[in-house]
């Protein structure tokens, strides 16, 4: 049985818009974007190199799974026993046929906690990450989990936090947990605004203040989270635009320029940049 398609009529699949977009990116000083669109869920990895030539964006993609909720069980099936293989396979020799290497590793965590399926993910990654050193960034489910997350992969597997990103952050408003994270000594990526959870947008920016005051501004990472079409800029929505056009003037706003230079520029460069093994 298939499981139901999650907001259909809303997939990223015209490679025309994907130009425009990721041109719209560079032409407010965008270099580099990151799809976190892991294994079995489309990324279209053959396409991606014309588009980041076309654009003149450098495009870093993912290997890896989502939660379960996203697949055939007839796939998840074909995985038994190998996920850590196809991942390394991925980031080593390439997607697919494409000949694409992914850049990193993304799993997924549950809500509040880290269930059967988000545990077996989380496994295979790590073994990924010390076969090849790859970075496993993280779906947090409403931003909740982290530090189960962080026991697991860090703790229990012996995932440097350093390999280790927590996405969604700002989902859930709660400095104290985003200061347990971040003491660990992971990244911690905060993304909106979203179409879906706009709700909590606002409390991005307090959020990543506090964590700079406090010495971690060096960990911090930000994102759109477009990953619907009605979130692209040129088709009504923020897109990836905003993030430079709106969202930095914004952080600018109660942060020293240099701070947040380093979030947009070096700390991305250090997340996911990584010697390979």
């Amino acid at each position: 049985m298939r499981p139901e398609r999650r907001l259909p009529g809303q997939e990223l699949a015209d490679a025309g818009a994907a130009r425009a977009e990721s041109a719209a990116f560079r032409a407010v000083g965008g270099a580099a974007v990151v799809q976190w669109t892991p294994y079995g869920m489309g990324p279209r990895a053959a396409d991606l190199p014309e588009l980041s030539r076309a654009a003149g964006v450098h495009i870093v993609c993912a290997t890896g799974l989502h939660q379960a909720a996203h697949y055939e069980p007839e796939l998840l099936d074909e995985l038994r026993g190998r996920p850590a293989e196809v991942f390394v396979s991925e980031l080593t020799e390439g997607i697919g046929t494409s000949g694409v290497r992914a850049g990193f590793v993304k799993v997924a965590g549950g809500f509040h906690g880290l269930e059967a399926h988000a545990r077996w993910t989380m496994t295979a990654a790590a073994e990924a990450h010390h076969a090849t050193g790859a970075t496993i960034a993280v779906h947090l489910e409403l931003a909740t989990g982290a530090l189960d997350v962080l026991d697991l992969l860090c703790g229990e597997l012996e995932v440097p936090p350093a390999r280790v990103i927590l996405g969604h952050l700002n989902r859930f408003a709660d400095p104290v947990t985003h200061r347990q994270a971040a003491e660990s000594g992971c990244w911690l990526a905060f993304d909106g605004p979203s179409l879906t959870h706009h709700a909590t947008d606002r409390h991005m920016p307090t959020a990543v203040r506090i964590l700079a005051e406090s010495g971690f501004g060096h960990q911090l990472l930000l994102g759109g989270d477009t990953v619907v079409a009605g979130a692209r800029s040129t088709d009504g929505g923020p897109g990836m635009p905003y993030l430079l056009r709106r969202v930095r003037p914004r952080l600018e706003a109660e942060l020293d320029v240099s701070v947040v230079e380093r979030v947009l520029t070096e700390n991305p460069g250090r997340a996911f940049g990584v010697e390979w093994r």
